[in-house]
């Protein structure tokens, strides 16, 4: 055989063959296909989803500022670049000087020289892209810029009307930003070129720069300085929204007396400086030398560093320090006008409240309906029960935090029953997308009251629900668990409930909301956004089938309304036969002159936050905010609609001029959705964080900073965090009626007694949003929450009562809501306490903790005997109102199953005296009961039968009448026929 042993033979390298080739080239094509497409069903399914719910505008709105905007000055960036590199090659010199410079560089130009238009375009375009998704990034302040609306309101340094700083200034200063970006990238890219063609040399002998390289970056330098310039004199106007740390205020805002009269006046001077430097070098290409504008250059950074930098740290030295107090005041007073303006708070009444720590039934009659509906049932707590008790079905959940309305007269406890996956047994792509799509119903509970085994007394309840909110559509496909996208229409059937032993009970949806998917390109779409591709061939889709996405209130508000920040807890409301998420918008700015600046997601975060979410801004640094919109959301249409609630806002005026006929008129409101409106919680707690400080009026008490509050720290939890402020139904001192209003407390700075109890009132009406501050005396000694919670805990009879309560049923505590209230001219303190069992994990209040100013602490089974035990006899005049009694016997209570005088045999004596037994008797039961309305009522009819008494009584008198006797087992008064003797009767819960 011959040898074939030898050097192994080469496998042949060549061109790919033409069949790789198509390969390659159709993967290439199917890959930039996809990219494409995935593009286009990005856009395709928000038009289609927007125009579902008939606020297209906004996204075309939105879409054409974006491409306006990336494509202007993306043009303008590419051609700005593009003509310096152009403008440099054109002036290359035509042979360049031989050098090992140059001949290093030869090889460049030899290999740029075939590429040179493709290179000069491509490089242009690869930075005016980049240009131009930076600018269409800027479409918020160009559309504010475009529609600006007046303020009204002038600055205290420069007179300018606000809308200047909060809309022109930051496209000004955008714009500039551009132009730098501009002519620094065009520098540098000329630069690069001038180099490269000999036109700039670091070797060699002779001149350095070409005339044309000089002149070209000459020119280049001057528009650059002279831009600079333009800057220094925006700088001027800057100072009123420059903010830092001044005070204990972080974000301090406006200018202070080193701004005004030392940066001030240097950044005029450093203006007209650099608009002499920039002449200087707009002057090199016919001078021919770079000495007097590089000297000019060099003089515009001295004057920088000595003008704008020494000269103001010499005045703060050596003027401001000294006497910083005099010199500060006027541009402190400035900015308290200012920040209180901006955020809503220069009109809150502040009154003074010295409270004692006992009171009498006549002031606790004032105050009848802030005792009538202290809230035991706390929102932030009893999820779970009402998990336990109302889900009824695995697959439905509530939210951790429940909301608190107002129905009627009655403060009540909302959660509304949503559609949980987890829950459902077996999960698969049909049961998740087309069988469980939706929760269904409300179930309410009253606030002030709970049954005899400490669970909410439910106002609406089972499934589905029935109860006091009437007749209204239940099923909720949107709401704050509908994270899921549903596919839902006619011939597929959805589960409302499943039932023991029965078929389930289905219905198929009607609601009219959704994105068809009839058409094969549109399920294509969605198959590639939701990277499902069943959605594009499954059979369970029908003709006529919506794909629902979007779900969840919040989102659905942000993407139609991108301009507004939406208030972290939207709250159910049934109204008109409806179930409507309502939120609140807020339109804010950081632009106001002179108002402190403030963090809105720490300004807004509680002991709560984690549970009910945070709401941030699109800076999330603001120095003006309203709550100009309301806004709601149909729980089964998905139907957004925008109300106009804030009329005189600015802010709001010029984007409702940028989305037109996107905000509906405050008139437009229902009337039925009106009473159920409130203050919102993130604007509150913004302005209790600036109140801290800015309840501080005058300059120079402000300036010493000794009457600073701080919002308590929540005592019922660890985390550390402040307590969240509460919905209760309260009556300032002020005010001529208890009202549902927004509440919070104040500690000083660095202690834990109480400073101040804040209120505003929640309710719709000529008092809505009014925020009324009762400041206590700095040595009232009144207790802050926790120093209540530490007297609590402190307690001997609390703490065995509490630790007896948990050892028997081996469960664990949890503290409720701890309210603070001013009661009969004192702080009255309650705070419920819930017993969870270890297996349910169920809250049930079993015991209510309470304090009235600094005495003792009181624990019972009930808010009518812990009130009882701390307000004293208070609570028993108040609550147990005398009648008149004998004269012979004064203090005795007359047993009215016992002869009397004859004059007691008056007939309308008796019928007084009968009714004020049964209301007495009726008011006594609704106590043991903790059905405090009922009491309340009682107690009014005890009231009205005791005046009838005497009244009927003084008759007989003047015809020899005798004594009256009192309701069995209620105290005596003053002798029969005195005024004084017809008491003042007041609830006690």
């Amino acid at each position: 055989m011959p040898d074939r042993s030898g050097p192994p033979s080469r496998a042949r390298v060549g061109p790919p063959s033409r069949r790789a080739k198509v390969l390659l080239l159709t993967a290439g094509v199917l890959a930039a296909l996809f990219v494409l497409f995935g593009l286009f069903a990005g856009l395709w399914t928000d038009w289609l989803w927007f125009d579902s719910l008939h606020y297209g505008s906004v996204f075309t709105a939105q879409l054409g500022a974006k491409v306006g905007l990336f494509a202007v000055f993306g043009l303008l960036m590419a051609l700005a670049v593009g003509f310096n590199l152009w403008l440099a090659y054109r002036l290359r010199l035509p042979l360049a000087a031989m050098s090992v410079e140059q001949q290093s560089l030869d090889r460049y130009r030899a290999g740029v020289a075939p590429f040179r238009t493709w290179l000069l375009v491509g490089l242009s375009l690869l930075v005016g892209l980049a240009a131009g998704a930076a600018a269409g990034a800027q479409w918020r302040t160009w559309m504010l810029w475009l529609n600006a609306t007046p303020f009204g309101v002038k600055d205290g340094q420069f007179h300018k009307d606000v809308s200047y700083y909060a809309f022109d200034l930051p496209w000004y200063q955008f714009v500039l930003g551009f132009a730098f970006s501009a002519v620094l990238v065009s520098l540098l890219a000329a630069t690069a070129v001038h180099y490269l063609y000999g036109g700039l040399r670091l070797q060699g002998p002779g001149r350095r720069a070409s005339a044309g390289a000089q002149g070209h970056l000459a020119v280049l330098l001057g528009v650059f300085v002279l831009l600079k310039a333009v800057a220094y004199w925006l700088d001027r106007y800057a100072l009123a929204v420059k903010s830092e740390s001044f005070k204990k205020v972080d974000g301090w805002t406006g200018l202070r007396y080193v701004d005004a009269n030392a940066f001030l006046p240097a950044k005029t001077i450093l203006f007209f400086v650099a608009v002499i430097c920039a002449l200087l070098f707009f002057l090199t290409p016919i001078r021919r030398t770079w000495a007097p504008a590089l000297i000019g250059f060099g003089l515009m950074a001295l004057s920088a560093l000595l003008v704008g930098g020494l000269y103001p740290a010499l005045v703060q030295q050596f003027q401001v320090k000294p006497n910083e107090q005099a010199k500060e005041t006027a541009y402190i007073q400035k900015n308290i006008d200012a920040t209180r303006q901006a955020y809503g708070i220069a009109d809150a009444v502040e009154q003074q409240y010295e409270p004692t720590d006992s009171t009498d039934a006549a002031k606790l009659e004032q105050d009848a309906q802030t005792i009538t509906d202290i809230r035991l049932v706390d929102p932030n707590v009893v999820s779970p029960t009402f998990q336990q008790n109302q889900a009824l079905r695995n697959y439905y959940a509530f939210p951790k935090t429940l909301d608190v309305d107002r129905y009627g007269d009655q403060d009540t406890v909302l959660g509304v029953r949503e559609l949980d996956l987890s829950g459902v047994q077996q999960r698969n792509f049909i049961n998740d997308h087309f069988k469980y799509t939706h929760g269904y119903g409300v179930v309410s509970a009253k606030g002030n009251q709970v049954d005899a085994n400490g669970n909410p007394v439910y106002t609406e309840h089972s499934l589905p629900t029935t109860g006091d909110l009437g007749e209204y559509e239940q099923r909720v496909y949107y709401g704050e668990k509908s994270t899921m996208y549903s596919v839902v229409g006619p011939g597929m059937d959805e589960i409302d409930y499943t039932r023991d032993g029965q078929p389930d009970q289905t219905s198929q949806y009607s609601g009219g909301s959704g994105v068809s998917m009839d058409n094969p390109l549109t399920r294509a779409a969605y198959a590639v956004k939701f990277a499902e591709p069943q959605l594009l061939y499954s059979g369970a889709i029908k003709d006529g089938a919506k794909i629902l996405y979007d779900r969840t209130p919040k989102e659905r508000v942000e993407k139609v309304a991108p301009w507004l920040s939406i208030d972290a807890d939207p709250y159910p409301v049934v109204q008109g036969g409806r179930l409507v998420w309502v939120l609140d918008g807020y339109t804010t700015s950081d632009g106001y002159p002179f108002s402190s600046k403030t963090t809105f997601g720490d300004a807004t975060k509680d002991s709560m936050t984690d549970q009910r979410g945070r709401t941030l801004t699109a800076t999330n640094q603001v120095n003006y905010i309203r709550n100009s919109v309301k806004a709601t959301v149909d729980a089964y249409t998905g139907e957004v609609t925008l109300y106009q609630w804030d009329e005189a806002d600015p802010v709001l005026k010029t984007w409702m001029k940028a989305f037109p006929g996107t905000v509906k008129a405050k008139a437009d409101i229902p009337s039925t959705l009106l009473p159920h409106l409130r203050y919102p919680q993130d604007l509150f707690k913004v302005q209790r964080d600036l109140l801290g400080q800015y309840h501080i009026t005058d300059a120079t008490a402000f300036f010493s900073g000794t009457d600073i509050w701080d919002v308590p720290a929540d005592p019922t939890v660890n985390t550390k965090e402040v307590q969240p402020p509460y919905y209760l139904t309260v009556r300032t001192p002020d005010a001529k009626a208890a009202s549902f209003s927004l509440t919070t407390s104040f500690v000083p700075s660095g202690r834990t007694n109480l400073a101040a109890f804040m209120t505003a009132d929640a309710d719709p009406g000529e008092d809505y949003g009014k925020l009324r501050i009762l400041r206590l005396p700095s040595g009232s000694g009144a207790l802050g929450p926790e120093l209540v919670q530490a007297k609590f805990n402190s307690d001997s009879e609390v703490a065995h009562q509490l630790t007896l309560l948990s050892n028997n049923n081996e469960s664990g505590l949890v503290y409720g809501n701890l309210l603070t209230l001013p009661v009969g001219g004192g702080i009255l303190n309650v705070e419920p306490v819930y017993l969870v069992a270890r297996g349910a994990k169920v809250p049930a209040l079993k015991k209510v903790l309470a304090v009235y100013g600094t005495g003792n602490v009181a624990i019972g089974d009930s808010l009518g005997e812990v009130l009882t035990k701390v307000l004293g006899s208070a609570a028993g005049g108040a609550t147990t109102p005398t009648a008149p009694a004998d004269p012979e016997s004064p203090g005795t209570p007359t047993d009215p199953t016992k002869p009397t005088a004859p004059g007691t045999q008056d007939p309308d004596v008796q019928k007084a005296l009968a009714d004020a037994q049964k209301a007495f008797d009726e008011g006594q039961a609704a106590m043991k009961n903790g059905d405090w309305a009922a009491y309340g009522k009682a107690q009014e009819a005890l009231k009205k039968a005791i005046a009838d008494a005497v009244a009927a009584e003084q008759k007989g008198g003047r015809s020899g009448g005798g004594a009256s006797p009192a309701p069995s087992g209620a105290p005596s008064g003053e002798p029969s026929g005195s005024p004084s003797g017809s008491p003042s009767a007041s609830p006690t819960g």
